[in-house]
């Protein structure tokens, strides 16, 4: 049945909404919620949030005149109305596709997204950029940064609020709470308190009051006892004390309560005000209501049942891979405990802490806590395993390096996400750590090349008492391995070689290593002998190995899919330091290219990158002299 949205096709861009009464964005906000599901229903994406928040996207649009007034959104995976009310719907069945929209905030794309976002916890810090760049070019217009509760629980979003109660300028932060108990729960009492406080009535009064407090000599305990009655009537009160006027809790899905409040508050005096808005994730589409994460990320479904589509069979993702290979460690060794940042579904966490519940810890959106939290256990004689996906960890790379690499505390770090992740684009690829991570001394830094090497590396992990290690893998399924029951730790700072050649060598870290397999098959069948080799570790690095494949080929070539300064970086300078490219040696470092690459297909995304087998196998043959052969393998990826 086609989708039927009358108030909603009038909607160009948000001017359009700024004449319609309440009723009428009641319906465009009923139309919203549904086109919202039917784009996700073709698309995959995040649904659960953006559900959440149509009511009060479509009131934030009709009372603030944006672009001109400044609304930036917190992750942005709850974007998608936002999107569709701002000129973007009728591409919004891109969403996530390559040269389609982003699934989060992008400048590039549209002048309704002031500031990009993908991490959490940057909105308030962010928002108050732009209130003190406004005020300092004395323009007249308002700032508002939206952020949920589990974003609030990241101490950047605190420290964003210091500083703006401290600085003092006109700042409006609306709490989209769809999770915590921080609150009472919404009713008349409530709505009416939230207005009250919101009113140009209320600040008159409360004005005249502090003036009366202030000429008794008072003013202090009537200051005191005002926030207490307010704290205990509204809460709020942690608010107030960081220098922001609390408004709320009110309910995120009324917009008889929400345009008023956020008229009030765009009409009322200076200073940094807080809205506590409470909603609930995935509102109005049952299946999502009823669904443990609220239909958080969800593959393409049906939108009547709520049936997502569900990947053909085949192999467990190295995610779950690792999280069984941890549980086997755990029922051994008593000292092993999991630690991750708000992503136990997304690193296997949760699969470990269904076994052991009192040895997995989730910290929330905290990931310089999580680290600093696993130092001490390390430092108390623990195992812990802090499972971040690489993009994440950037967020506590301080921490790795203070914390944890200076002390040589045995730190373990699962890295997921290692290298390119589809849709979810630049944002979320984890493209730097092995250049982050293979920069400290005394760690061990390992990349598996498969599910037994996974399993094998967390084996190693667990066995390393002295000092910090860190092994990474990627997004995805596995190639289809039987793993046995008892895995063999590695031996530290050994790679391995598959099969010999006497010309070429190929030197793989990670993933890459089946294409860089197919690469050695395409090169032997034009006459060229090749050396399959799977470095293992990137620190520390095998360095017997990295010699003889110098000394015995005429061409080396590393790949990688992780930034430039990474491991091939890393064999480069040893080999030069070794004096071995003094001898004639042609190196060739593949990485992934030098830009930040949008989102698209895999395949497409390594295509781009140059990391499918055929980019390998033309690589090896422009460094033998052989362009002529590197063409036509390059003619045939780009007509592929």
């Amino acid at each position: 049945m086609a989708l039927t949205t009358p108030t909603l096709d009038r909607i160009r861009e948000p001017s359009d909404l700024r004449s319609l009464s309440l009723k009428e964005l009641r319906q465009v906000a009923d139309e919203l919620r549904a086109e919202t599901i039917d784009a996700v229903s073709v698309t995959g994406g995040h649904l659960g949030a953006g559900l959440g928040v149509v009511e009060l996207t479509t009131a934030l649009h009709h009372v603030f005149e944006t672009p001109r007034d400044t609304l930036v959104w917190d992750v942005g995976h709850q974007c998608y109305p936002h999107k569709i009310l701002t000129g973007r719907r009728d591409r919004i069945r891109t969403l996530r596709q390559g040269g389609g929209l982003s699934g989060f905030t992008k400048r590039a794309e549209s002048e309704y997204d002031p500031f990009g976002a993908a991490h959490a916890s940057t909105s308030i810090s962010a928002a108050l950029g732009f209130a003190v760049g406004r005020d300092l070019k004395q323009e007249d217009r308002n700032v508002i940064a939206v952020i949920g509760d589990g974003s609030m629980s990241a101490g950047m979003a605190y420290e964003a609020m210091n500083n703006a109660g401290h600085i003092g300028g006109r700042l409006i932060v609306i709490l989209n709470d769809n999770d915590m108990s921080i609150a009472p729960p919404v009713g008349a009492m409530s709505h009416y308190f939230a207005r009250l406080v919101s009113s140009q009535s209320y600040r008159n009064i409360r004005k005249l009051g502090k003036g009366v407090a202030k000429a008794m000599g008072v003013e202090e305990a009537a200051r005191r006892a005002e926030e207490y009655m307010r704290g205990m009537a509204m809460g709020g009160t942690l608010f107030e004390e960081m220098g922001f006027r609390y408004v709320g809790p009110i309910d995120g899905h009324d917009l008889d309560q929400l345009v008023p409040v956020l008229r009030n508050v765009r009409d009322g005096d200076s200073g940094p005000v807080l809205i506590h808005v409470v909603t609930q994730k995935g509102k109005g589409y049952a299946p999502a209501e009823a669904a443990d994460d609220k239909y958080h990320g969800v593959a393409k479904f049906n939108v009547v049942t709520g049936e997502q589509q569900k990947s053909k069979g085949g192999p467990p993702s190295y995610t779950k891979v690792f999280a069984r290979q941890l549980i086997r460690e755990a029922e051994r060794d008593e000292r092993i405990v999991g630690i991750t940042a708000a992503m136990p579904g997304g690193t296997g966490m949760d699969l470990f802490g269904e076994r052991f519940p009192e040895r997995m810890f989730d910290v929330g959106i905290a990931e310089q806590h999580a680290v600093t939290f696993a130092a001490g256990l390390a430092a108390d004689g623990m195992k812990p395993f802090a499972a971040i996906y690489s993009t994440f960890l950037q967020r506590g790379y301080d921490q790795v390096v203070h914390d944890v690499a200076i002390q040589g505390l045995p730190v373990r770090f699962a890295i997921d996400r290692a290298g390119l992740v589809g849709a979810d684009g630049c944002t979320h690829a984890g493209s730097f750590d092995i250049g982050y991570l293979g920069q400290l001394p005394g760690m061990v830094l390992m990349a598996a090349a498969d599910e037994l090497e996974l399993s094998r590396m967390v084996a190693t992990s667990v066995r390393i008492d002295d000092r910090p290690s860190a092994f990474r893998y990627p997004r995805g399924a596995g190639a289809g391995m039987e793993l046995p029951e008892i895995v063999e730790p590695l031996e530290i700072g050994k790679g391995r070689i598959l099969r010999e050649g006497s010309r070429i060598a190929i030197l793989s870290l990670g993933t890459r290593l089946h294409e860089a397999g197919k690469a050695a098959d395409m090169l032997a069948a034009k006459g060229f002998s090749t050396t399959l080799a799977d470095a293992r570790f990137v620190k520390p690095l095998d360095e017997d190995l990295v010699l003889r494949l110098a000394r015995e080929h005429e061409v080396v070539v590393t790949v990688e899919e992780g930034a430039r300064g990474g491991f091939g970086a890393f064999v480069l300078q040893f080999l030069a330091e070794k004096g071995a490219l003094d001898r004639g040696l042609k190196i060739r470092t593949m990485t992934l290219p030098d830009i930040f690459q949008d989102q698209d297909t895999p395949y497409n995304m390594y295509e781009e990158a140059g990391l499918n087998a055929r980019h390998i196998a033309a690589t090896a043959l422009e460094a033998m002299g052989q362009d002529a052969a590197a063409a036509e393998l390059t003619a045939a990826v780009s007509a592929g």
